[in-house]
């Protein structure tokens, strides 16, 4: 039986394809948070042209998703250091419609519309370069997710991006994927980084109704009940001083949440509208000499 694209299901916080169920029958056999059980991609055939690769930009590395080393099925798996000279031949797959909404292994929401992906062993965030060996066709995408667990496949990519490589139909492809250092990328890149997708993909987008675009390709959506948590005290007057203070450096509410069962003073920031700000205003926050953050969810 040939299984088309990623079908998988997420096990431990990872992707798993369905020919592994049988080494985790009980597993399999429990109830799915997933609304769908076959993975597919939207109900019709859309344009894609009009969502733009992801940008690489400095990211802090995220505590979620890299944990070093981690073992699935048997077999461990160490997140690279340096990937600065990754580069490596392999099988893209992509996943699709069953995980869409769901969270990534870095706590962002899925979207098959975006240009992510999920990697094995590059750093949570790192951008790559992605080309299709069978038509040299070339997509940025940001890595946010752990996978795919399939011997032979190095990266599992978005409905989006496989679209913009030319083998949403066929379901894998020969690809090579190249890590894109963002210091460098942003000193060298040309306005347009992917206008060489264009004359693979004119052809097939006639007719086709376009794609929702995420407001950032590269990822970033969180649940709406995402906060920044920069301090907890045992006195008010304590937790109201941080309040102040942090309501200079930001335009987010900062309220604090008074004990109920505990004894702690909490203040947040939030709810914050993506993990683009989140970033931001953690660097902030740190340029500041501000108490380090963490996110939290209420």
């Amino acid at each position: 039986m040939a299984f088309r694209n990623s079908d998988s299901v997420y096990i431990f916080g990872f992707r798993f394809g369905a020919l592994l169920c049988v080494l985790l029958l009980s597993a399999c056999q429990s109830p799915s948070r997933y609304s769908i059980k076959q993975d597919t991609g939207p109900s019709q055939s859309v344009s894609v042209n009009h969502i733009p690769d992801a940008v690489p930009r400095v990211e802090p590395r995220t505590i979620a998703g890299n944990k070093s080393p981690y073992t699935v099925l048997g077999k461990t798996y160490r997140v690279i250091g340096a990937p600065e000279n990754y580069k490596a031949e392999g099988f893209a797959s992509w996943y699709g419609k069953k995980f869409h909404g769901h969270k990534t292994s870095n706590g962002e929401i899925y979207n098959m519309y975006g240009m992510t992906a999920a990697h094995k062993s590059l750093p949570i965030p790192s951008y790559v370069r992605v080309t299709n060996k069978n038509n040299g066709t070339s997509a940025i995408v940001r890595i946010n997710d752990r996978g795919p667990f399939h011997e032979g496949r190095v990266i599992d990519l978005t409905y989006t991006a496989a679209k913009k490589l030319g083998f949403v139909d066929q379901g894998t492809a020969p690809v090579i994927v190249e890590y894109i250092d963002p210091v460098k990328y942003n000193k060298t890149a040309l306005p347009v980084d992917s206008a060489t997708n264009t004359s693979v993909l004119q052809a097939s987008v006639a007719g086709q109704p376009k794609a929702p675009q995420p407001k950032h390709s590269g990822g970033y959506e969180i649940p709406a009940n995402t906060y920044l948590q920069v301090g907890a005290f045992s006195k008010r007057e304590s937790a109201e001083t941080l309040q102040h203070t942090l309501q200079s450096v930001t335009q987010y509410p900062v309220n604090i949440y008074a004990p109920d069962t505990s004894r702690w003073f909490r203040v947040r920031i939030g709810p914050l509208k993506d993990n683009l700000d989140v970033i931001l205003l953690r660097n902030k926050l740190a340029d500041n000499q501000l108490p380090e953050a963490h996110v939290v969810y209420q």
